[in-house]
């Protein structure tokens, strides 16, 4: 390891996110913090060290998106349209769209095209403030489709710049297999063989109507746990089924959507320190209601916000609009919006050292385009960012 690294100076207010600290400074040696506070107080160990000046600019974590399904093929804006004039979610899956939609185009897209067009989308996500996200399965319900996808999601990893978890979503079963038959595969041979490829960091399972029932929800991810995998369920979003409680039974690290959650299901979350994660933007657009927030936040449970970018319910390109609808629809405090998209997002994940500026942390971070950390919470439509790096290295920046 080497003995030297680099200091950043010249920032206004630096969010860690937890506290802001103004006039700040950070010294960074291998891709880690070293060292976080106010500049005055630099210890003397990095003084001489190769500085850079941000210039008055602030600083706020690598945003995180711990939920999303980047990997499709097709779209869907034909069931956009259908909701648009009234349809429901429950009554397009019904009728065979929606999801199957994406799977047929999915199953019969090249590995090649399918890796172009989620690197397309990463970098999106890249120029609007995202570090680091977790990418799903789920949308060819079949083995070899599975593993194609998280195929793609670790080279995108692979290739970087961000970093990339990848989980292997049961997201519906196939509805030309007999429902028995497609579960037994799932457990017997899709899930085993992710885990030999070591293409599968976490296991998440979609309990709703629909989808799988919450006993189906429970054989899925205790064989999930049986190969150490972490895991995470989406639950409590069209119905009430259980599925939160059950991810906190099981110490899952998250549980998303919770339209439906009620103040027992998050304490029992809080307790067992599994993630809530919301998603306003696919509750804004499936028309479901948001939770309180205020039972939320007595609850003590951890929240993260992700966008769960897929091509039905939550066609976004970046997580910020998430955020900015997390204030403005959930209730939540823009600081509160701050420690969801970073550091509890990066809990969501199991990865406490992504999205958060402490020392042991990665470097990820992004220079705002202001003296004021928050303005991009501020400017809709345009994150107000002028440099992304990570890993102690610039990605990008705005004048290069």
């Amino acid at each position: 390891m080497s003995n030297e690294g680099t200091q950043v100076k010249g920032i206004s207010e630096l969010f860690t996110p937890y506290e802001a600290v103004p006039n700040a400074a950070m010294a960074i040696v291998d891709g880690h913090v070293a060292w976080v506070g106010a500049e005055a107080a630099l210890p003397s160990a990095y003084a001489a060290w190769p500085s850079v000046d941000l210039g008055g600019n602030a600083v706020i974590p690598g945003l995180v998106d711990s939920h999303t399904h980047l990997i499709w093929a097709g779209d869907r804006l034909d069931e956009y349209l259908l909701r648009a004039r009234g349809a429901s979610y429950p009554e397009i899956l019904a009728a065979g769209k929606g999801i199957y939609e994406t799977v047929a185009a999915t199953r019969s897209a090249s590995e090649a095209s399918l890796l172009l067009s989620a690197r397309r989308r990463a970098g999106a996500f890249l120029r609007s403030g995202v570090t680091a996200l977790e990418i799903k399965s789920g949308y060819s319900l079949d083995t070899e489709g599975e593993l194609r996808m998280l195929r793609v999601a670790r080279q995108l990893g692979e290739e970087g710049p961000q970093r990339v978890t990848t989980t292997l979503l049961a997201h519906v079963p196939d509805k030309d297999v007999p429902r028995e038959t497609y579960l037994a595969t799932f457990l017997s041979e899709t899930l085993p063989e992710a885990v030999r490829l070591g293409l599968v960091d976490a296991v998440d399972v979609f309990c709703d109507e629909g989808a799988f029932t919450l006993t189906e929800t429970r054989r899925i991810l205790e064989a999930a746990l049986t190969y150490r995998l972490k895991i995470k369920a989406h639950a409590e979003q069209l119905t009430h089924t259980g599925a939160a409680r059950l991810v906190a039974e099981l110490g899952g690290v998250s549980a998303d959507h919770l339209e439906l959650a009620s103040a027992e299901d998050l304490g029992a979350m809080a307790a067992a320190g599994s993630v809530a994660t919301f998603l306003p933007v696919a509750a804004l657009l499936l028309r479901r209601g948001t939770p309180d927030w205020a039972t939320v936040r007595a609850s003590g449970v951890r929240v993260a916000v992700a966008s769960d970018h897929n091509p039905g319910s939550s066609p976004v390109y970046g997580l910020m609009l998430a955020l900015n609808l997390a204030v403005a629809t959930l209730g939540m405090s823009v600081e509160e919006a701050l420690v969801a998209g970073t550091a509890n997002a990066g809990l969501a994940l199991g990865q406490p050292t992504w999205g958060t500026l402490a020392p042991g942390s990665v470097a990820d971070y992004l220079v705002v385009d202001s003296p004021r950390a928050l303005t991009p919470f501020y400017t809709w439509g345009s994150p107000s960012l002028r440099e992304m790096v990570i890993g102690g290295n610039t990605v990008w920046r705005k004048d290069g």
